[in-house]
């Protein structure tokens, strides 16, 4: 990391983007301010909130003209989160995502089937760009038409899939036991549990490792798991400044601690982002082995997906390792919130067969009693992107979540 890439930074969000000075000026700080790691936490953060506010090119820190590519969250919940790239930022975007598939083991001259969304979302393009840079051939498959992709999965014998993790399992159920020539999953875009990464590589017979990113931030390829140690995953800090804080606070947390990652980018042209919040919860460790950066452990949940449940708070992460524990339940469930007499009452529906003791130890574990619903097989609705599992349906809470 490099004390004077984040000082270059700050001072660049400062100088061209209005809301962002607003914030400092109104905080009592400025670049100048900036004279350790540890000065960071004086200044404000970013919000999501902040690019809806400031829709659509207020986050941005050059003039329109010189953006080479547009980006967007899908806007499900309000305004879409618009983020601009300059060509030197897509330049090091291929970069950091071609660093990501390399670690994961993907070498130039493998065939790469990529399943993820081209479009505003970030995924498809951004793995589609780090490939090319590494050198692989890249079928730009995008995500759906399910017997499409597993007749080119069949016929052209990539050995790298890459897709949301509830799509992998979509394609081993379409797959439906054949063998093929897959040997890495390179699987983001939603939280998933480590039950649901067995699952993934028992029923694909692949390597599946974790990729992350927010497109606020970068997009995919801001940390990514080694072979070498799962469940961690290292993040390119001389790209990021990563930060755990405490989500209720915003105070900085040490390494080890359970908190909220919050990133800095170090070299973004279009949209610097300086203590973005991003809403997922993790931990960090000290670097190990040969990679000098700092390692996150898998993301557990997201601080507003937390759902609380007769004053129980519980994550739906929780609920799918219970769900996977299960050898009689399949990996495709729904979680139902609904208010009755005053009282909540939580729905968990799962497919499978026969009885299950799902309820019993999620009383026995979590200290909440839940009604669960088990469906036949193909009963539920498969995802062929970012998978819609649950839907509070309270009064004062969002719809749905992934």
């Amino acid at each position: 990391m490099s004390l004077d890439a984040l000082r270059r930074q700050v001072a660049h969000a400062y100088e061209n983007t209005a809301h962002y000075r607003a914030k400092c000026d109104a905080a009592g700080v400025s670049p100048d301010d900036l004279k350790t790691w540890k000065d960071l936490s004086r200044f404000p953060f970013t919000l999501k909130g902040d690019f809806r506010e400031h829709y659509p090119w207020g986050m941005c820190a050059v003039p329109r003209e010189k953006l080479a590519r547009v980006h967007a969250s899908s806007g499900t919940t309000g305004k879409p989160t618009i983020v601009g790239y300059t060509a030197a930022d897509l330049d090091h975007w291929n970069m950091l995502m071609a660093r990501c598939l390399r670690t994961a083991g993907v070498r130039p001259g493998d065939l790469l089937h990529n399943a993820y969304g081209y479009g505003l979302f970030t995924g498809g393009l951004g793995f589609h760009g780090g490939a090319e840079k590494l050198g692989c051939a890249v079928v730009p498959a995008s995500g759906g038409q399910t017997e499409r992709q597993i007749q080119l999965i069949l016929d052209l014998r990539p050995r790298v899939l890459c897709c949301t993790p509830s799509y992998a399992l979509v394609l081993a159920e379409a797959l439906a036991g054949r063998s093929t020539s897959l040997e890495i999953a390179l699987c983001g875009a939603e939280p998933w549990s480590a039950q649901m990464q067995q699952e993934v590589e028992q029923r694909l017979g692949v390597m599946a490792l974790d990729v992350y990113g927010l497109s606020e931030v970068l997009g995919p390829g801001v940390a990514v798991e080694r072979p070498d140690a799962r469940g961690y995953l290292t993040v390119w800090e001389d790209a990021f400044f990563p930060e755990i804080v405490d989500p209720d606070t915003g105070l900085p947390l040490p390494d080890g601690e359970d908190g909220e990652l919050v990133f800095t980018s170090l070299s973004k042209e279009a949209v610097p982002v300086i203590r973005y919040r991003t809403g997922d919860l993790s931990r960090l460790h000290p670097p190990t082995g040969a990679v000098p950066y700092r390692r996150m452990e898998r993301i557990k949940g997201r601080s507003d997906d937390m759902l609380i449940v007769r004053g129980v708070n519980i994550f739906p992460r929780q609920i799918e390792e219970l769900i996977l524990e299960e050898p009689a339940l399949s990996p495709h469930y729904r979680i139902d919130v609904t208010r009755e007499d005053k009282r909540d009452v939580l729905t968990v529906t799962v497919e499978g067969s026969g009885a299950c003791g799902l309820g019993d130890r999620m009383k026995s574990r979590y200290g909440l009693s839940a009604v669960v619903v088990v469906v036949e097989a193909g009963h539920l609705p498969r995802s062929e992107g970012k998978a819609r599992r649950v839907f509070d349906h309270r009064n004062g809470h969002r719809k749905g979540q992934a």
